[in-house]
């Protein structure tokens, strides 16, 4: 069972979401934080008493005619804003997406900032320890000013309508809470903008793929480096004087990796000697570098939001006042996602280029495309079709979407972003880039056959050996697709970060922000 987290509107963290979202671990709310929303709550309830004209309490919501009824006794009012705003369409998002949209709203509720009464916040809590997952749509409003047509689908659910999985089944949201112990909830005054106003959705998608990301650039700096060390490249490149003179962190980091994991090689030449020296060869730090540093800009904001009173109208316990304002606005989150789908497309084109110089024909003593010279067929040409087809396609898909911007709400939402656009972009531009790393993999994997007996590094000698304890010397006698399959289940699932880092220790990535 995964360690237990605890909500306090402050230190929720990428490894939380993980935790939560896709192993389950159990949440709980800090004592403190349960005192913040009580005392949150108390002042709605005032300003209600005297009168006060607040927005999304005593009027209407955009597209909504008419002031509600001030007191709302039956919650018709807020069953009302989340029916018009549940409008999203496609097939269902996955559950670990919903749980980390869920546990991201629970933690901006956890602030103390939404005025909500803590039966609702507990009952989002019991939606994630019983694992009843709502079932959110795909594509709708998104991030255009925030997330609610999404949340709304949640929203729903809590109040006991909707439909939801539960047990692996799609069942009706009233049944679904019944079986698994968590009371709905009449929603009062406030509580329907309380679940939806904010950008809870794209920030949970965007903390998994901020997970996911640092173990395919890890991976990006091991296949790169086996490349090198296959391709004997000059060392010189990488030596920790010249990186210190021009210190971006991720250039810094991808040096000080290469140096790592090829100590004590026999394989690299001496600085001397004269090896291969392609820019895609001896710039990788120049330029994976700097995708390590986008990466972690990008983890710094998704952090940032995570932690932050995303919300309109937000309350402030200290003077009993509101304020009203655009807290619920996705931009932020939305560039960060265009952010890192370019980072890990560059990666992913460095990944293809070192690919092509393993295969191509050369004097650096490897046999063309890899082949063994009894084997008739293309060796592993293909396998780079495949990176050069997966790389193409990440580089449509890395337009970034924040650029676009169409008018809603009659105008009243006149700038908006596609944030969620953005971070089904970067979903795609993610896998691809995982599996053209795993091709590269395979060719240094293949090129490396063909220096032995000489060794390899420490690190890429560990990498080495993982990658042959599932997948054999390609021969031509299978189809390749089995070996990239193989290859990249251990890259997916951290395997091949693993062995590399118990024998050379922890990569750095530049960046320590979680």
């Amino acid at each position: 069972m995964a360690k237990r987290v605890i909500l306090d509107g402050e230190h929720l963290t990428l490894e939380d979401v993980h935790r939560v979202a896709r192993m389950k671990a159990r949440v709980t709310v800090s004592p403190e934080a349960k005192k913040k929303v009580r005392e949150c709550w108390k002042i709605a309830a005032k300003l209600l008493a005297k009168g006060a004209s607040v927005y999304g309490i005593t009027t209407g919501v955009p597209g909504l005619a008419g002031p509600p009824a001030p007191d709302d006794p039956n919650g018709t009012v807020q069953k009302r804003i989340i029916f018009s705003h549940s409008a999203n369409v496609g097939k269902p998002l996955p559950a670990d997406i919903v749980r980390a949209a869920i546990l991201c709203r629970a933690n901006t509720i956890a602030k103390g900032y939404s005025a909500v009464r803590l039966k609702l916040l507990d009952s989002m809590v019991g939606l994630l320890n019983r694992d009843v997952t709502p079932l959110v749509n795909g594509k709708g409003k998104g991030s255009t000013n925030d997330d609610l047509s999404s949340l709304s689908q949640i929203a729903d659910v809590i109040r006991g309508g909707a439909w939801t999985f539960y047990a692996d089944r799609l069942t009706p949201g009233t049944l679904a809470l019944k079986r698994a112990g968590v009371k709905p909830v009449d929603l009062s005054i406030r509580e329907a903008l309380g679940i939806i106003n904010g950008s809870q959705m794209t920030t949970g998608q965007m903390a998994l793929a901020c997970h996911d990301a640092e173990n395919v650039f890890k991976n990006a700096i091991i296949a790169s480096t086996m490349t090198i060390e296959a391709l004997r490249c000059n060392p010189g490149a990488f030596d920790e004087r010249l990186h210190a003179v021009r210190p971006f962190p991720g250039q810094v980091a991808v040096a000080a990796s290469i140096r790592t994991l090829t100590a004590d090689s026999a394989i690299m030449p001496t600085s001397e000697e004269n090896v291969t020296y392609d820019y895609g060869l001896r710039c990788t730090p120049q330029i994976l570098g700097p995708s390590l540093d986008a990466f972690a800009c990008t983890k710094r904001k998704v952090i940032t939001e995570m932690n932050a009173a995303a919300d309109n109208p937000l309350f402030f316990t200290g003077n009993g006042e509101f304020v009203n304002g655009g807290n619920f606005h996705g931009q932020p989150i939305g560039m960060a996602a265009d952010f890192l789908t370019i980072a890990l497309a560059e990666a992913a084109s460095l990944s293809e280029r070192h690919t092509n110089r393993l295969l191509k024909p050369s004097p650096c003593g490897l046999p063309d495309f890899l082949a063994n010279g009894r084997e008739p067929g293309a060796g592993l040409r293909f396998a780079q079709h495949t990176a050069a087809a997966l790389v193409s396609e990440n580089r449509v898909l890395s337009h970034p979407g924040v650029v676009d911007s169409i008018s809603v709400s009659a105008d009243l939402g006149d700038y908006v972003n596609m944030g969620q656009i953005s971070v089904r972009k970067l979903g795609s531009v993610l896998e691809n880039t995982i599996t053209v790393i795993a091709i590269e993999m395979m060719a240094a994997a293949q090129a490396l056959d063909f220096r032995k007996p000489k060794k390899p590094g420490r690190g890429t000698r560990a990498a080495y050996r993982r990658i042959r304890k599932a997948v054999d010397h390609f021969d031509g006698d299978r189809p390749l697709h089995i070996d990239i399959a193989g290859i990249l289940e251990l890259v997916r699932g951290g395997e091949v970060v693993g062995s590399v880092e118990r024998a050379t220790g922890r990569i750095d990535l530049g960046d320590y922000s979680r």
